[in-house]
């Protein structure tokens, strides 16, 4: 008899989007992202970072400050860099991130053809970038699911 306890393709994919999010060096935020297609492969994947090329120390990882002392102008989101290590057309694509995306990215997703976006957190919610994001992928007819893992162990 096969075994009943485990994990849904919603946790699976989520949980590889958290192993992703593992990666980034940020010290305050960490996100990661799956793009799966509808047979459920997934095709796409990625963490938030410094451009490729770009080492890690070179630039500020500050949350406060002047602009450009700031990490804000300079890491690549998980969502984008996701899309960028796509393998194939996104076109109808779920994905999984583990922070609500911003408006940039939702213009990516948006491009990209991706239609339906699963999320953990939504930490910004009031944000003004945010709103747009919400607004942007509403129009665009793409789906949005706020997900609750459970805790994931190996038995």
């Amino acid at each position: 008899m096969k075994r009943l306890d485990y994990i849904s393709w919603d946790e699976y994919f989520m949980g590889v989007a958290m192993l992703s999010a593992k990666r980034s060096k940020d010290p305050n935020t960490q996100v990661g992202c799956a793009i799966v297609n509808s047979d459920k492969k997934i095709i796409g994947i990625g963490y938030n970072g410094f451009p490729k090329s770009i080492s890690d120390d070179d630039l500020p990882w500050e949350r406060e400050g002047s602009y450009l002392d700031t990490k804000y102008p300079y890491v690549v989101h998980a969502e984008a860099n996701a899309i960028l290590n796509s393998t194939r057309s996104l076109e109808g694509s779920t994905l999984y991130v583990t922070l609500f995306p911003c408006n940039e990215c939702a213009k990516l997703l948006v491009q990209s053809g991706i239609k339906e976006v699963v999320y953990l957190l939504d930490s910004h919610h009031d944000s003004e970038e945010t709103e747009a994001s919400r607004r942007i992928l509403k129009l665009a007819g793409i789906k949005l699911r706020q997900m609750k893992m459970k805790e994931i162990t190996l038995a």
